[in-house]
Protein backbone atom coordinates (compact mmCIF):
# COMPACT_ATOMS: atom_id res chain seq x y z
CA UNK A 1 0.00 0.00 0.00
CA UNK A 2 1.24 3.88 -1.09
CA UNK A 3 0.76 6.26 2.23
CA UNK A 4 -1.44 8.86 1.57
CA UNK A 5 -2.05 10.80 4.16
CA UNK A 6 -3.86 10.54 7.22
CA UNK A 7 -7.68 11.76 7.33
CA UNK A 8 -10.65 12.43 9.55
CA UNK A 9 -11.59 8.64 9.58
CA UNK A 10 -8.35 7.72 11.12
CA UNK A 11 -8.66 10.26 13.79
CA UNK A 12 -12.57 8.69 14.13
CA UNK A 13 -10.79 5.32 15.21
CA UNK A 14 -9.80 6.68 18.77
CA UNK A 15 -13.67 7.48 19.44
CA UNK A 16 -15.08 3.80 19.10
CA UNK A 17 -15.88 2.23 22.14
CA UNK A 18 -15.22 -0.96 23.13
CA UNK A 19 -11.42 -2.73 22.35
CA UNK A 20 -12.38 -5.11 19.84
CA UNK A 21 -14.42 -2.69 17.84
CA UNK A 22 -11.56 -0.27 18.01
CA UNK A 23 -8.93 -2.46 17.48
CA UNK A 24 -10.67 -3.70 14.75
CA UNK A 25 -11.34 -0.49 12.79
CA UNK A 26 -7.70 0.82 13.96
CA UNK A 27 -6.29 -2.36 12.17
CA UNK A 28 -8.24 -2.25 8.86
CA UNK A 29 -7.72 1.63 8.38
CA UNK A 30 -4.49 2.90 9.95
CA UNK A 31 -2.36 -0.02 10.46
CA UNK A 32 -1.73 -0.30 6.86
CA UNK A 33 -0.97 3.31 6.56
CA UNK A 34 1.42 2.69 9.29
CA UNK A 35 2.72 -0.45 7.44
CA UNK A 36 3.55 1.54 4.40
CA UNK A 37 5.39 3.97 6.47
CA UNK A 38 7.60 2.17 7.86
CA UNK A 39 8.40 -0.17 4.66
CA UNK A 40 9.07 3.76 3.26
CA UNK A 41 11.52 5.07 5.85
CA UNK A 42 13.45 1.68 7.02
CA UNK A 43 15.51 2.52 4.11
CA UNK A 44 15.93 6.13 4.69
CA UNK A 45 16.88 5.67 8.35
CA UNK A 46 19.23 2.82 7.38
CA UNK A 47 21.28 5.18 4.83
CA UNK A 48 21.22 7.97 7.29
CA UNK A 49 22.22 5.48 10.45
CA UNK A 50 24.39 3.29 8.86
CA UNK A 51 22.63 0.29 10.47
CA UNK A 52 20.25 -1.60 9.30
CA UNK A 53 16.87 -0.46 11.17
CA UNK A 54 13.94 -2.54 11.66
CA UNK A 55 10.13 -1.25 11.41
CA UNK A 56 8.38 -1.79 14.16
CA UNK A 57 4.13 -1.62 13.65
CA UNK A 58 1.83 -1.37 17.31
CA UNK A 59 -0.10 -4.39 17.98
CA UNK A 60 -1.12 -3.67 21.21
CA UNK A 61 -1.26 -7.50 21.99
CA UNK A 62 -1.19 -7.22 25.38
CA UNK A 63 -4.44 -5.46 25.38
CA UNK A 64 -7.26 -6.90 27.36
CA UNK A 65 -10.17 -4.21 28.25
CA UNK A 66 -8.91 -0.65 27.08
CA UNK A 67 -9.00 0.51 23.60
CA UNK A 68 -5.42 1.94 22.55
CA UNK A 69 -5.65 5.53 22.69
CA UNK A 70 -2.39 5.76 20.13
CA UNK A 71 -0.87 3.76 18.05
CA UNK A 72 2.56 3.99 16.06
CA UNK A 73 5.19 2.63 13.47
CA UNK A 74 8.40 2.79 15.84
CA UNK A 75 11.78 2.27 13.92
CA UNK A 76 14.90 0.89 15.69
CA UNK A 77 18.55 -1.74 14.91
CA UNK A 78 17.01 -4.82 15.75
CA UNK A 79 14.44 -7.11 14.53
CA UNK A 80 12.92 -8.03 17.67
CA UNK A 81 12.04 -4.91 18.67
CA UNK A 82 12.35 -1.72 20.25
CA UNK A 83 11.28 -0.62 23.38
CA UNK A 84 14.98 -1.23 24.80
CA UNK A 85 16.45 0.77 22.24
CA UNK A 86 16.97 4.54 21.26
CA UNK A 87 14.25 4.75 18.47
CA UNK A 88 11.91 7.24 16.04
CA UNK A 89 8.31 6.70 15.95
CA UNK A 90 5.25 7.77 13.73
CA UNK A 91 1.89 7.69 14.91
CA UNK A 92 -1.54 9.29 16.21
CA UNK A 93 -3.72 10.43 18.94
CA UNK A 94 -6.90 11.41 18.13
CA UNK A 95 -5.53 14.73 18.19
CA UNK A 96 -2.51 14.80 16.75
CA UNK A 97 0.25 12.91 14.48
CA UNK A 98 3.57 12.33 16.20
CA UNK A 99 7.19 11.84 15.09
CA UNK A 100 9.74 11.25 18.04
CA UNK A 101 12.88 10.59 18.92
CA UNK A 102 12.59 8.05 21.61
CA UNK A 103 14.56 6.97 25.00
CA UNK A 104 11.55 5.14 27.07
CA UNK A 105 11.93 3.90 30.63
CA UNK A 106 12.76 0.26 29.20
CA UNK A 107 15.76 1.47 27.63
CA UNK A 108 18.96 0.15 29.53
CA UNK A 109 20.99 3.38 27.94
CA UNK A 110 18.74 6.10 29.49
CA UNK A 111 20.99 6.65 32.35
CA UNK A 112 24.04 6.75 29.99
CA UNK A 113 22.11 8.75 27.60
CA UNK A 114 21.00 11.36 30.38
CA UNK A 115 24.45 12.31 31.14
CA UNK A 116 25.26 12.50 27.63
CA UNK A 117 22.30 15.27 27.03
CA UNK A 118 23.50 16.76 29.84
CA UNK A 119 27.37 17.12 28.58
CA UNK A 120 25.52 18.25 25.03
CA UNK A 121 22.68 20.66 25.86
CA UNK A 122 24.46 23.35 23.62
CA UNK A 123 24.50 21.53 21.24
CA UNK A 124 21.44 20.21 21.56
CA UNK A 125 19.56 23.69 21.94
CA UNK A 126 21.41 24.58 19.10
CA UNK A 127 20.61 21.61 16.40
CA UNK A 128 16.97 21.30 17.97
CA UNK A 129 14.56 24.26 16.47
CA UNK A 130 12.50 25.91 19.28
CA UNK A 131 9.25 24.27 17.85
CA UNK A 132 10.25 21.48 18.18
CA UNK A 133 8.99 19.45 21.88
CA UNK A 134 9.88 17.37 24.38
CA UNK A 135 7.99 14.52 26.44
CA UNK A 136 8.78 12.41 29.17
CA UNK A 137 5.98 10.46 29.30
CA UNK A 138 5.37 8.09 25.87
CA UNK A 139 1.33 7.39 27.34
CA UNK A 140 0.42 10.79 27.45
CA UNK A 141 -0.51 13.22 24.19
CA UNK A 142 1.02 16.04 25.82
CA UNK A 143 4.85 18.03 25.73
CA UNK A 144 6.62 21.35 25.80
CA UNK A 145 8.08 23.27 23.50
CA UNK A 146 11.65 23.56 23.86
CA UNK A 147 11.43 27.15 23.72
CA UNK A 148 9.03 26.73 26.48
CA UNK A 149 11.24 23.99 28.28
CA UNK A 150 14.29 25.83 28.32
CA UNK A 151 17.77 24.78 29.10
CA UNK A 152 16.98 24.79 32.31
CA UNK A 153 13.75 22.49 31.74
CA UNK A 154 16.38 20.40 29.24
CA UNK A 155 18.27 19.73 32.09
CA UNK A 156 16.35 18.66 34.61
CA UNK A 157 14.80 15.77 32.12
CA UNK A 158 18.01 14.43 31.60
CA UNK A 159 18.88 14.59 35.45
CA UNK A 160 15.31 12.85 35.97
CA UNK A 161 16.04 10.03 32.98
CA UNK A 162 19.12 8.84 35.27
CA UNK A 163 17.14 8.64 38.91
CA UNK A 164 13.91 7.87 37.89
CA UNK A 165 12.83 4.49 36.42
CA UNK A 166 9.71 5.35 34.94
CA UNK A 167 11.63 8.30 33.62
CA UNK A 168 11.61 8.68 29.22
CA UNK A 169 12.90 11.66 26.74
CA UNK A 170 10.97 11.71 23.71
CA UNK A 171 11.96 14.64 21.30
CA UNK A 172 9.94 15.94 18.34
CA UNK A 173 6.96 17.39 16.73
CA UNK A 174 3.28 17.57 16.38
CA UNK A 175 0.83 18.05 13.55
CA UNK A 176 -2.67 18.94 14.95
CA UNK A 177 -5.46 17.38 13.37
CA UNK A 178 -6.25 19.95 11.25
CA UNK A 179 -3.36 20.24 9.79
CA UNK A 180 -2.71 16.77 9.65
CA UNK A 181 -5.85 16.15 7.49
CA UNK A 182 -5.13 19.11 4.83
CA UNK A 183 -1.40 17.71 3.88
CA UNK A 184 -1.04 15.81 0.86
CA UNK A 185 1.29 12.21 0.87
CA UNK A 186 3.87 14.58 -0.89
CA UNK A 187 3.59 16.68 2.07
CA UNK A 188 3.49 14.52 4.50
CA UNK A 189 6.80 13.13 3.34
CA UNK A 190 8.79 16.44 3.22
CA UNK A 191 8.02 16.71 6.71
CA UNK A 192 8.48 13.53 7.88
CA UNK A 193 12.02 13.01 6.40
CA UNK A 194 13.13 16.92 7.14
CA UNK A 195 11.89 16.23 11.34
CA UNK A 196 13.98 12.92 11.25
CA UNK A 197 16.82 14.22 9.63
CA UNK A 198 16.40 17.03 12.56
CA UNK A 199 16.40 14.23 15.29
CA UNK A 200 19.09 12.56 13.88
CA UNK A 201 21.61 14.47 15.95
CA UNK A 202 19.75 13.01 19.10
CA UNK A 203 20.20 9.48 17.91
CA UNK A 204 23.80 9.78 17.13
CA UNK A 205 24.41 10.99 20.38
CA UNK A 206 22.01 7.95 22.14
CA UNK A 207 24.99 6.12 20.39
CA UNK A 208 27.66 7.10 21.67
CA UNK A 209 26.36 6.54 25.10
CA UNK A 210 26.24 2.87 24.54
Amino acid sequence: MKFTGFDAEDFAVFTIDGLNERMEKLTGQVRPKLEALGEHYRSVLSDWTGEEIFPHVAKHARRSVNPPDDTWVAFAPSKRGYKMLPHFQIGLWHTHVFIWFAMIYEAPLKQAFGKTVQKNLDQILTEIPDEFVWSADHTKPGAVSQKELGRKGLEEMAERLQKVKKAEMLCGVHFTREEAEAMSSDEWHEKIEHSLKTLLPLYELAKTSS
